[in-house]
């Protein structure tokens, strides 16, 4: 910070005489280095694309507020670093979204966040396992806290289906299919998962709660 105050008292000096000399000095103090730091899922080049207009621009006076302008363009960014290295040189850790699952919606795609943001949909090889939700995400961010407060184990699930009627299908990787009520579903769930220790579980493969107090199975 006072080295950052020293600077830019100088630079006030130098711009209070102008001459030739004075604005060579002031130009090694544009940016001309972007560092991308922590990114796995973002090229480089990409992050960079989006910092174009700030290019050659004075570090010194550049605000942190017109970086994350331009930042927050990318979707599968959630938050970043910034720090200045003096003279020419802009260091940015990035810090990802991690999709959990892809969202269909309206014969769109979009991955969705921890957090069910949307992030834009693009083949990435490391995410081709990811469950399927055919829902929206406002519903689906509500019916998968749920499943996460009851330490449901999320990673048998390869599809979620919201119906019309406002309940949700399971379908899971040992080809399951849970139906589940509109109401109360948690309670279903965990009859689900004290019938998954049974020795007899694996050779169904419907488990039916959408009649109360009643379970088909088949």
């Amino acid at each position: 910070m006072k080295k950052r105050l020293v600077i830019s008292l100088l630079l006030l000096i130098l711009l209070t005489t102008i001459n030739p000399q004075q604005k060579i000095v002031i130009s090694k103090f544009n940016l001309k280095t972007i560092i991308i730091e922590n990114n796995s899922l973002l090229e480089d080049k990409d992050i960079k694309n989006l910092l174009l207009p700030i290019y050659d621009r004075n570090l010194i006076f550049l605000k942190n507020i017109e970086i994350k302008k331009a930042l927050i363009q990318n979707s599968f960014i959630e938050s970043f670093n910034i720090k200045k290295k003096y003279p020419s040189t802009l260091k940015i850790q990035i810090f990802e979204k991690k999709p959990i699952a892809v969202l269909i919606s309206e014969k769109k795609k979009f991955y969705l966040s921890e957090k069910i943001d949307l992030i834009e949909f693009k083949n990435l090889p490391n995410y081709q396992t990811l469950p399927f939700v055919l829902g929206n995400k406002d519903d689906f961010k509500i019916f998968y806290n749920n499943l996460k407060e009851i330490n449901f184990p999320l990673d048998i699930i390869v599809k979620y289906t919201l119906y019309e009627t406002n309940r949700w299908d399971l379908e899971t990787i040992n080809n399951q299919v849970i139906k589940l009520p509109q109401e109360n579903y948690t309670k279903s769930l965990k009859s689900y998962l004290n019938l998954k220790s049974k020795n007899s579980f694996e050779k169904y493969n419907l488990f039916d709660y959408r009649i109360s107090n009643q379970l088909i199975i088949k």
